[in-house]
């Protein structure tokens, strides 16, 4: 080996990383650590489920809007902001069919009882819907 081709153990002894980790750019560690963290469409998507969830308790204790069934739809819609925020695939799976659902659902309550609010929620499911299925989003999951 020549002394070009061997990695300095002085530089990497001295800030307590291996002999590769202290030869990396900055940009490459950054990229790395960008890897880990979720995107920032996943953290929104999976707030969204998470209010969502909330709501849908508030309307069951309130005893107004749904009937005590829909918890059932609350404890999946955590379950699936929880697993999105993990990046797990079961998750991206149920979510993205929650999505595409609540879009089909509120595009049917827009038009058959006209009422302009489902139609803007309808259309930002679909939004949901379509950065879900974007390629860079799959290849992010586990």
């Amino acid at each position: 080996m020549t002394d070009q081709s061997r990695p300095d153990l002085t530089q990497s002894s001295a800030t307590g990383q291996p002999p590769e980790a202290a030869s990396q750019t900055p940009a490459a560690s950054a990229t790395r650590r960008r890897e880990v963290m979720p995107l920032p469409g996943l953290a929104a998507i999976a707030l969204y489920m998470f209010v969502l969830a909330g709501v849908i308790i508030f309307g069951v204790v309130s005893g107004r809007h749904y009937p005590p069934v829909f918890l059932v739809f609350s404890a999946l819609f955590f379950a699936a902001s929880g697993g999105l925020l993990m990046l797990f695939r079961w998750a991206w799976a149920m979510t993205l069919a929650a999505v595409l659902l609540l879009a089909g659902y509120n595009m049917w309550i827009a038009i058959g009882f006209h009422q302009p609010p489902a139609a803007v929620q309808a259309l930002l499911n679909f939004v949901f819907f379509l950065y879900l299925v974007r390629p860079e989003v799959r290849e992010k999951l586990r």
